[in-house]
């Protein structure tokens, strides 16, 4: 299906997120778009799949305009779209998620869609149970799952926006054969993404959005630093590595057994320092977010010690480990980490609350303010967290993070974030290295693994590795592991 976006325009208040925007996608083509954050990709992709009405321009299918009034009409019409966070109800099983909202009469036969399902997963190489509660899934078997139900859905264009977030290497490398063959068989796939790489590993085409205007299109052979400067104006570089001075003990594991529904993870012993930065890296489900919420309480552990900065914490919950300078980053954003519906100034006063009866809100705009610039954070003190990009989202949990801080754990830091974003994120994370925090990280990027951290332990289906130098170890060394080589 041949896709043609005509003079698109979308404004939301003063912001101007599209700017007449022409773009022509032949069918069986997978078409690239990069952009920094809040360039105004995800805006015009949602508005090819029904999610927003532009203000201007219009959308034609096979040379035909049409008029896409609602994501379910943008899915009749052959359009289904992947999200950077996926869309479900976490209270019901994977099955249920997967037929919800289906147009196929008032009863299923879930044997055959059970069995669809499990034959679309082992194409792909993905572990998901049909059975299992949807809160049970982190973030990338979510996303795994909305892939398997646009393909479900036979839908003819297929919108992806950074798919490859919390997918291991095996797993990104047969959803792009796929999506190869998808084109071969006459559909179109839009790719969005903010790693080069796998743009230029992927895409017949590319078109680079930068302030909410089209500045640009690409076509193989791609130069890389052509497409950086003109997703920001200039050619961006990574920074030196950087260690900082490790200090005293902050975090002492000994012993540590935890066990879930789906995994089991034993005999973890590891002590972290001041200013140290540890990797963890695995395939999704191998037991990194069960170790890291273990560790500050989140978890419930078999047996084992958990000690911060010399007190015995183990047993007692997130607000223990809280008071002594702990604070935990979460990959879903949207559903642990902000409150939608509340705007960035509302955040910023609940995160400063003193138990006061009364909200001073003048003082509450005025951090607001300071944080947005300090974070050049892209949205007003009066924006909804909702209403911003997964990027500045990101940035916006950063502004609300504590100062200092004695250990700071995350899944996914740079997520859905551009390389500018990543490399600004990551400086800041440094600044907080240098004044003692310890940084304990989950990231699906064995690169960002590799540049960022001072130790790494690999995971492999509840199996923890030794501690490795970051400084020592190549990426098909950290690929061996986590495809279970050498444990």
């Amino acid at each position: 299906m041949k896709v043609e976006l005509r003079g698109v325009s979308k404004s939301f208040g003063p912001v101007r997120a599209n700017q007449d925007i022409t773009l022509s996608i032949p069918s069986g083509t997978i078409q690239g778009i990069l952009g920094e954050n809040g360039a105004g990709k995800s805006t015009l992709m949602k508005i090819l799949s029904g999610f927003f009405e532009p203000d201007a321009g219009e959308v034609a299918l096979d040379g035909a305009a049409v008029k896409i009034d609602s994501p379910a009409d943008a899915i009749h019409q052959g359009i289904g779209m992947l999200h950077q966070d996926p869309l479900d109800f976490p209270v019901m099983r994977v099955l249920e998620n997967f037929v919800l909202g289906q147009e196929r009469g008032l009863f299923f036969n879930l044997r055959r869609v059970r069995r669809e399902v499990e034959e679309l997963a082992a194409q792909f190489g993905f572990s998901i149970n049909p059975d299992a509660q949807m809160r049970s899934l982190t973030v990338g078997e979510r996303q795994q799952l909305e892939i398997l139900r646009l393909l479900w859905l036979g839908v003819q264009v297929l919108i992806l926006d950074e798919p490859t977030t919390g997918i291991s290497l095996q797993q990104k490398e047969k959803l792009f054969e796929t999506l190869r063959l998808l084109t071969q068989q006459g559909k179109t796939v839009i790719f969005v993404s903010h790693k080069l790489e796998e743009v230029e590993e992927l895409c017949n085409q590319v078109a680079v959005l930068r302030q909410g205007q089209l500045v640009g299109e690409a076509q193989p052979p791609y130069r890389t630093d052509g497409l950086v400067e003109m997703m920001f104006g200039r050619v961006v570089r990574l920074d030196e590595r950087v260690e900082a001075p490790h200090g005293r003990p902050v975090l002492e594991i000994h012993g540590l057994q935890i066990e879930t529904s789906r995994l089991r993870i034993e005999d973890v012993d590891l002590e972290i320092r001041a200013g140290e930065v540890i990797g963890l890296a695995g395939m999704e489900g191998s037991g990194q977010r069960t170790l890291l919420r273990a560790c500050v309480g989140l978890t419930p552990l078999v047996h084992g010690k958990i000690r911060l900065i010399g007190h015995d914490l183990t047993g007692r919950p997130y607000h223990a480990f809280l008071k002594h300078g702990v604070a935990y980053l979460p990959a879903s954003r949207m559903e642990e980490g902000l409150f939608p519906g509340l705007t960035l100034t509302e955040h910023f006063v609940l995160r400063g609350a003193d138990g006061s009866f009364f909200v001073d809100w003048p003082e509450g705009l005025e951090l607001a303010e300071a944080r947005i610039r300090e974070f050049s954070i892209r949205g007003r003190p009066s924006s909804t967290v909702e209403s911003l990009s997964g990027g500045n989202q990101q940035r916006a949990l950063l502004a609300l993070l504590d100062s200092p801080l004695s250990l700071l754990l995350m899944e996914h830091p740079t997520r859905g974030l551009d390389m500018e974003s990543a490399i600004w994120v990551w400086r800041r994370l440094k600044e907080r290295c240098q004044d003692g925090t310890a940084i304990f990280f989950i990231s699906a990027d064995l690169e960002e693994i590799l540049h960022y951290s001072d130790r790494i332990l690999v995971f492999f289906g509840g199996h923890v590795s030794a501690p490795l130098e970051a400084a020592q170890t190549s990426v098909d060394q950290l690929g061996q592991l986590i495809g279970g080589k050498g444990f």
